[in-house]
């Protein structure tokens, strides 16, 4: 019997879903799976449908983790942008390293250095050696902003000002962009490659945008009249946190609205380029940004409205 491969956070959340996206696209591979999740819900109901074998653990607690590992072929690695990344990442590496795991595809972010500007990218650095240090066939997919994050701030803030509120700087600012899809589709073809170098990064870049023309694009597939309004980072702080983002990633998106903002990155002179990894390991173009929008929006309409709570 193959062994199935360990998918964590395949439930998916509320950011890129790299998770459910590969255990997904492993199972329409026919590619046993084992979807780590924190709980039993609909998702993992859906998950289960599908055929994936469903284990409750917890990132946290190493004899969880262990009992995720056993008996599995290699490893999906995606920790949230939350507390805890050194710890998990810990329980996961000494799993996998007394499973005899050979195999651990692990998501960071783009940029993962000493020297990156934001503090969950330098613990994503770390993360890298210890897998390193664990010896375990290690792989790492470094991921820049992700649509469905960048979509997900967009529509938090249109309903209630009518305007896409964020400290990015003037409209002319590039961001470098990929959709979660698209990063789910790499990491299938690197944990379906029989033949990989440990210690390998691969970039993902999958648009370099401005954001006048995210703000056009949002426009057009809306059909409403989007502008973008910046503010500070002390507004967009206190929004977010009031909308129920954890600290954790507001000090990390605080710190990269920076870096991006002091970066000033025009056409022409973004240092960004969209790569070839995309193409050439998950097997398709990058998916457009406008593209993404249109499919969100679709799935929006196409969802059954929410009941009306009635008067107290």
């Amino acid at each position: 019997m193959t062994k199935p491969v360990l998918v964590t956070s395949a439930a998916g959340g509320t950011q890129g879903k790299t998770g459910r996206h590969v255990a997904e696209l492993l199972l329409a591979r026919k590619v046993p799976v084992r979807a780590f999740v924190r709980k039993l819900d609909e998702r993992s109901d859906q998950l289960a449908a599908l055929g994936a074998e469903i284990f409750v653990g917890d990132f946290l607690e190493v004899k969880s983790v262990m009992s995720a590992v056993k008996g599995v072929s290699s490893i999906y690695y995606a920790y949230p942008v939350q507390e805890g990344l050194g710890d998990a990442t810990a329980a996961m590496a000494y799993a996998a390293k007394e499973e005899g795991i050979s195999r651990v595809v692990n998501l960071v972010m783009f940029q993962s250095s000493t020297e990156a500007p934001t503090p969950r990218m330098r613990q994503n650095f770390l993360s890298e050696q210890v897998f390193a240090w664990a010896g375990v066939g290690e792989v790492h997919i470094r991921a820049t902003v992700f649509y469905e994050n960048l979509a997900r701030l967009v529509r938090q803030s249109l309903p209630a000002q009518g305007a896409i509120r964020l400290p990015w700087g003037p409209e002319t600012n590039i961001l470098p962009l990929v959709a979660g899809e698209d990063v789910a589709r790499v990491a299938v073809g690197l944990l379906t490659n029989p033949s990989l170098t440990p210690g390998t990064a691969y970039p993902m870049i999958g648009i370099t945008i401005a954001l006048k023309d995210i703000v056009g694009a949002f426009a057009r597939v809306y059909n409403n009249d989007v502008h973008y309004q910046e503010i500070t980072d002390e507004e967009w702080r206190a929004e977010a946190l009031g909308r129920g983002y954890n600290a954790h990633s507001v000090e990390h998106l605080s710190a990269l609205w920076r870096s991006i903002r002091n970066s000033n990155l025009s056409p022409e002179r973004a240092r960004f380029a969209v790569t070839d990894t995309i193409e050439k390991i998950g097997g398709a173009k990058p998916k457009t940004f406008e593209q993404f929008v249109r499919e969100q929006h679709q799935k929006e309409l196409a969802a059954p409205a929410t009941p009306a709570k009635a008067s107290a």
